[in-house]
């Protein structure tokens, strides 16, 4: 009998009578997700959804589907298909009266899925990703291959499509891919001697916890997640100026070193700054959020692109910790998934309060001080403890503190809504004429008893007056300043001011008078920011002058460094946040508070700011965000993640190919492994699934050309930062040194001609020339040539993946780039050190750089590369320095190779040699991961 059967329609069309037949299955109940869902996502939602209601009917939710439309009556009436006005639709002989409108009519199939849904009931479906997931049972399978549960999954998927695992890969193809993908450097030859002489069942085990252990590791990983924080050392758009946030990239690679448990890891970055007493490490973690970009253009809206930062703050994190497309909700409730309008808005409120305003000096700022003056600052603080009664001493040395470090609130001139003779200077800075004033209402006063301000004068006769709610009102504070530079130049200078006990908030007038002006309309005074602060303790003892005097040194030390960071604004500055209409950010809607959308696991038992939206994100009760990690890392190894789309688990994201296999190891982070990210990677690269052999037979690539069965190892491109790093650890110049400011490597004159800027690049000296791509200066207008032509991301925004692409450019970088002919040069003067024949030292520089042995073909053909190149430099002599590059340059390879004088320095052998190498770290095999 039929599997199907036919159903007849008979629908009359102008006294005409059409006989329609639709596809009818055998009674099942239709699975929503994977039935129901995909034809409303291809075929209705675009005119039905998230961004338009046509005719008052929506598919955004079961509830909104239920509602009555415009013509008072819901289209769809659960387990009454014939009376629903969504089926007649469908079925409508008019072009004009039949969905999807002006489109290819649904399939029979399709209609009649719809039919039988609605027939069931029309009930909804939550979309997989958003299901609490259930530790599943680990498959039993019956096969003797296998070294860990990650196995059982993947054998039990293989054997749905009649495929079979690869062997395991040969111990050196092994420790190189571990050692890639652990630490991102190849082995040394010592370390792969070693591993081939252990013929102990562990010596694998033993490699891997080496590498785990490594201080290597949390540099490769965290190349990794500068992608997902957008780290850059610029700030972005049109001057894209110098950024001083390297700190919080040694943040990130001492986490991933000590193993910080990926739910600290995620609370500090978000909101370490809420943490009770957070350290200087966990100030720094909120750079995260810190690396949006900051438009320093003069004339520029400072609380338009504060706007554009916060926005990106919630696309960035909803993409980070949830794989959800929140950037969709922005002007519109999602097409696809089940977030709406408003709640976008309600998880901005989250980080609409913080300080950060867009301006010049990115404040807030940590500041980080020089040995001597950290000495002298504790000095300050042991003075103040002698001078102040036991009941002033905490509140004295918090203020001290918070002045030295953070120091916020600060008000920037943005803030004054009246001036008379006075203007935002490049639309960024105060600028106030002799008895011109600048207006600032509300200003709480309570307990403030001095004022920090960072001013600029141009003449010694300037003097600020500071008045209270009227222009002729008390003044409560006055400063004359004295200008160190020669009359006319402006010098800029933090200031302490005393201020008159004024209690309350008030409107406040600041006042400048330059009688020696020529022109009233010049600036007598310009000033970046104030700060209001309580009282010093001990300010009014005999002694404070000199320890003003020291104060004011230090925080005027131009060798300050400045971390920009994360703070919340105190009670009497917290921001209202709305509802953007169509995204707008000038038309405000309604007023919203911090929440999650309703759809996922309850906010209920959180505090309504950024802390407790961290601790919900990694909640036992919100699984996703173990779901979306542990498919980040599961990519990193294998090339593809069990869900491809990184960056989308929603309805529009790619299926996982091994759903239960990722429920269990999303479980078993998130509870077995207590978030430890080494505990994850050491169970998947132990798994057997893992060590599999990379080659692939025509079948298999028939059956399977992605690998997303896994029926064999990974092999794919490795990353830029690796294809880089490995080049100059192979030659020996690669640089061990870890931590600190970005340094600048050679790269192409020319690359930084940006228009309105005078920023350089200076080619760093000595060793950092050679460090790893991970500490290279990232500047956002123009990243670093080489990185960018091997697919790394711009920085702009968050790259949750990397797309890789195999272009004839990389060849050319690989050739020419100067780096790379620098490695060149590096290997080939280690082939010379090595000694032998020059067949000999060919091999030599084949073995160190693809850890194996050259058969006698790679032989011959080496050897011709060399021959063609000896004869063309005997011919050529005076191109031979062109390939050898400078003297100091030869010197500094020698001496990081360990050559001494008695090595043969023939310069047209080593010549050759370079080319022979150059060539060698262009095989494909070099720059692939198999």
């Amino acid at each position: 009998m039929s599997k199907r059967r036919r159903n007849f329609l008979v629908v009359g069309i102008g006294g005409l009578a059409v006989l329609i037949f639709l596809w009818i299955r055998p009674h099942k109940k239709v699975d929503f997700n994977a039935e129901v869902r995909p034809i409303i996502n291809t075929k209705c939602i675009s005119c039905h959804g998230g961004v338009k209601e046509s005719g008052g009917f929506s598919l955004f939710s079961r509830e909104d589907a239920l509602k009555p439309t415009k013509s008072g009556k819901p289209a769809i009436i659960p387990g009454d298909p014939d009376d629903s006005e969504f089926m007649k639709r469908l079925v409508h002989a008019d072009p004009e009266e039949r969905m999807p409108y002006h489109a290819e009519p649904l399939k029979p199939e399709e209609i009649e899925i719809l039919r039988q849904w609605i027939a069931d009931g029309a009930n909804w479906q939550d979309h997989w990703a958003y299901l609490k997931p259930v530790k599943p049972e680990i498959p039993t399978i019956d096969t003797t291959w296998g070294n860990n549960v990650i196995d059982n999954f993947i054998y039990q998927k293989l054997k749905t499509v009649h495929l079979n695992p690869a062997p395991q890969a040969d111990k050196t193809t092994l420790l190189r891919r571990l050692s890639l993908d652990l630490i991102g450097l190849p082995p040394t030859e010592k370390e792969l001697a070693e591993f081939l002489a252990d013929s102990a069942v562990n010596a694998y085990q033993k490699q891997v916890d080496r590498l785990l252990a490594s201080p290597h590791f949390g540099e490769r990983w965290a190349a990794m997640w500068l992608d997902l924080a957008r780290y850059a050392d610029s700030r972005g758009y049109e001057k894209d100026q110098p950024r001083n946030i390297w700190r919080y990239r040694d943040y990130v690679i001492n986490s991933f070193n000590e193993d910080k448990p990926f739910d600290q890891f995620t609370i500090e970055q978000l909101a370490g700054d809420l943490l009770p007493n957070p350290t200087e490490s966990q100030l720094i973690a909120t750079a995260y959020h810190r690396n949006t970009t900051n438009n320093d253009e003069g004339g520029t809206d400072d609380e338009e692109f504060r706007t554009t930062s916060v926005i990106d703050r919630v696309n960035n994190t909803w993409e980070v910790w949830q794989g959800t497309t929140m950037g969709c909700v922005q002007c519109h409730s999602h097409p696809y998934d089940p977030v709406r309008h408003e709640e976008f808005y309600q998880s901005m409120a989250f980080f609409n309060n913080s300080r950060d305003e867009d301006v010049p000096d990115e404040t807030p700022v940590l500041a980080q001080y020089k040995l001597a003056d950290q000495e002298k600052i504790n000095s300050l603080k042991k003075w103040i403890s002698t001078h102040t009664s036991p009941s002033e001493k905490s509140n004295g040395l918090s203020e001290i503190n918070q002045l030295f470090s953070i120091a916020e609130p600060k008000i920037h001139p943005h803030t004054f809504d009246t001036l008379t003779n006075a203007a935002l200077m490049d639309g960024k800075f105060m600028g106030i004429g002799h008895t011109g004033f600048a207006r600032v209402k509300n200003v709480d006063l309570t307990d403030k008893r001095h004022i920090l301000l960072n001013a600029g004068f141009g003449s010694s006769d300037c003097r600020l007056e500071i008045r209270k709610d009227k222009l002729n009102g008390d003044v409560i504070a006055e400063a004359t300043f004295e200008n160190e530079k020669k009359p006319g130049a402006w010098s800029f200078r933090k200031m302490l001011i005393d201020l008159k006990p004024v209690n309350g908030k008030h409107t406040l007038y600041f006042i400048a008078y330059n009688p020696r002006t020529k022109n009233i309309q010049d600036y007598a005074a310009s000033f970046r920011w104030i700060y209001f602060m309580n009282k010093i303790p001990g300010s009014d003892h005999a002694d404070f002058v000199p320890i003003k005097d020291t104060l004011l040194a230090i925080l005027n030390r131009s060798d300050i460094d400045y971390t920009p960071v994360m703070q919340e604004n105190p009670a009497n500055f917290k921001r209202k946040s709305f509802v953007f209409e169509r995204g707008n950010w000038l038309t405000k809607g309604k007023e919203v508070q911090p929440i999650t959308p309703k759809f996922l696991s309850s906010f209920a038992s959180y505090s309504s700011d950024r802390l407790g939206l961290a601790k919900w994100l990694v909640s036992k009760d919100n699984s996703l965000t173990a779901r979306v990690t542990v498919n980040r890392f599961w990519e990193q190894l294998f090339g593809t993640g069990i869900v491809e789309t990184l960056e989308d688990f929603g309805s529009q994201g790619a299926k996982p190919s091994h759903p239960e296999l990722l429920d269990y190891l999303a479980m078993s982070f998130q509870t077995d492994f207590h978030w430890s990210v080494k505990k994850l990677l050491q169970q998947i690269v132990m798994s057997a699934t893992y060590q599999q052999s990379s080659g692939a037979s025509k079948l298999l690539i028939s059956k399977d050309p992605a690998n997303r069965y896994l029926a064999r190892g990974p092999r794919v491109r490795l990353s830029a930062e690796q294809v880089r790093d490995q080049a100059l650890a192979v030659s020996g110049l690669l640089s061990k040194k870890m931590y600190g400011k970005s340094v600048m490597p050679p790269q192409p004159d020319g690359v930084w001609q940006v228009v309105y800027s005078g920023e350089q690049w200076k080619t760093s000296d000595g060793e950092d020339a050679f460090r790893r791509a991970l500490y290279t200066f990232w500047r956002r207008s123009s990243p670093y040539p080489s990185l960018m032509t091997f697919d790394a991301a711009g920085r702009e925004v968050c790259v949750s993946r990397r797309i890789r692409t195999n272009t004839p450019l990389q060849a050319l970088v690989t050739l020419n780039d100067t780096v790379f002919i620098s490695a060149a040069r590096g290997l080939a003067s280690q082939m010379q050190c090595s000694r032998g024949s020059i067949s000999d030292q060919l091999l030599y520089g084949y073995k160190r750089a693809l850890l194996k042995n050259g058969n006698t073909r790679i032989a011959k053909v080496l050897l011709k590369l060399y021959q063609n190149a000896d004869l063309y430099y005997k011919k050529n002599p005076n191109e031979i320095a062109k390939i050898l590059g400078r003297v100091p340059e030869k010197k500094r390879i020698m001496q990081t190779v360990g050559m001494n004088s008695s090595v043969d320095s023939d310069q047209r052998h080593l010549a050759c040699l370079t080319i022979v190498a150059n060539a060698i770290m262009n095989l494909d095999e070099f720059i692939m991961k198999e």
